[in-house]
This record gives structure tokens, C-alpha cells and sequence, in this order.
């Protein structure tokens, strides 16, 4: 795996709504050479948003497109090499407001980036959100703004061991699919993140026409957890083909 550094940025404010998933649903977007990951035999795909912060690509910043939202449709996978298991998440969609950011990673990754105006509130009482808070993101989709929001009270806590917050949260790893058949891996550098439980979570989403009408059923059922994670300054590496 190359040890070359492709992007660095901030990823701050991880609001995250997670559903279980019948996983024959996900089967047809893992990519070759790995395999859904599941916690306690339940399988779950995430919808997440945040804000990418301080980008640099090889270094260099892009004018314009240092600072934006993103909001990513995973789930998670692992691969197995001679090191033991590799814990990674698959992009199903990700949605930026910044076409050269999207772009990019369409050529160079295969991700399935979307271009959309978007938008995000952090509660200003507490702009670290240290005692609680909420966060919102929206996209402007079909005609109309749509959004996930969590809201949170407390101290953030970081995940225990072996609990459904340290699963989702902690994955280092990538894997994107090629048109060939093939799939790329690339190495994800961050701490281990603090999170906040949700005491009140919202999704309003054109959910068919953005991720497919097999999704419909899931995403529009209460998630069975969400939570705010703080983020943390991250290093995505150069790809690797397998």
C-alpha cells in the first residue's frame, strides 16, 4: 500500500443516521476481493454528513473548494490480507457542492461523487458542541432543500470497545469498485473520534430518486441509532489497485 498522501483536510461535525439493511440489498455494490462487515449479525448502511475543511490535494489547495459539505450514503466491508482483517466502508453516493472536488474523485477513485447546491447549521450556542447541540445538513435536490439533522445533549464519550459507535465510526480504510470489475483501496489516517449519542434524529430525502428504489423502505424507517461524532484533522492516501 503507498504511502503517498492524496488529500488532507478537517472532517468535523459527523452527523450520522444508520439503518439496518437486508444485505442482499448492498450485495450488488461490494467490490471485488471483499465482503459486507456486519455488528452482532446486523448489517447497516449510513447516511452521513459533515464538513470537509483546510483541503489540499497533493498538497496544493484548490481556490474555492477548500471548505464545503458533504453528505455520503456507506455501508461497511472488510477485507482479509496477510496483516488479518482490513475494516472499510463502500460509497454508495456522496454529494458535494463543488464540482473540481467531484471530479477528482471520479477520476481518480471511481467514487459516485454528485454535484448539488448544500448548505449546514451548527447550533451557534455551542459551536464546539462540547455540551450537546445539533447539527444539520442539507442538499438541493428535485426542486426542494433536503436535509438530515441529529440533536444531542451531554458530554461526547469516545465508543466502547466493541460497541455499535466504535464499528461505525471506526473504519480506516476504502474501497471503490472499477468499471472493469476491479476495485481500488486506499488508507483513511485519523484518531479515534468522540461521539455523542442523538436524542432526536430527521431525514427528509427524495430517497428513490437519489440512491434507488431499493433503499426506499429502509432509509424511510426510524435508524436504529445516530449520533454526532466530533471529527478530526485526516489523511486519505494514495490508492492501490487489488
Amino acid at each position: 500500500m503507498t504511502n503517498r498522501r492524496f488529500l488532507t483536510a478537517e472532517w468535523r461535525h459527523l452527523a450520522m443516521l444508520n439503518y439496518e439493511i437486508d444485505s442482499a440489498v448492498l450485495e450488488p455494490y461490494v467490490p471485488s476481493g471483499t465482503e459486507l462487515d456486519s455488528w452482532n449479525g446486523k448489517t447497516f448502511v449510513s447516511l452521513v454528513g459533515f464538513l470537509f475543511l483546510r483541503t489540499r490535494v497533493l498538497g496544493l489547495p484548490i481556490p474555492f473548494h477548500r471548505n464545503f459539505e458533504e453528505v455520503n450514503l456507506r455501508f461497511c466491508v472488510r477485507r482479509k490480507d496477510g496483516d488479518g482483517w482490513k475494516r472499510g466502508v463502500v460509497f454508495i453516493k456522496e454529494i458535494v457542492p463543488r464540482c473540481a472536488i467531484a471530479a477528482i474523485a471520479r477520476r481518480v477513485y471511481n467514487e459516485n461523487y454528485v454535484t448539488m447546491r448544500m448548505r449546514h447549521r451548527i447550533d451557534r450556542e455551542s459551536e464546539t458542541l462540547r455540551q450537546g447541540g445539533s447539527a444539520e445538513y442539507g442538499w438541493f435536490h428535485n426542486g426542494e432543500w433536503n436535509q438530515l439533522a441529529v440533536e444531542t445533549c451531554g458530554d461526547p464519550v469516545l465508543p466502547a470497545a466493541g460497541s455499535e459507535e466504535e464499528f461505525i465510526t471506526e473504519h480506516y480504510w476504502g474501497y471503490s469498485a472499477q468499471p472493469d470489475g476491479g476495485c481500488v483501496e486506499y488508507r483513511v489516517e485519523h484518531p479515534q473520534w468522540r461521539v455523542w449519542r442523538a436524542s432526536q434524529s430527521a431525514l427528509q430525502c427524495h430517497i428513490a430518486d437519489l440512491y434507488g428504489p431499493e433503499f426506499v423502505e429502509f432509509l424511510n424507517a426510524k435508524p436504529g441509532s445516530a449520533f454526532l461524532a466530533e471529527g478530526s484533522p485526516v489523511v486519505v492516501y494514495k490508492g492501490m489497485r487489488l
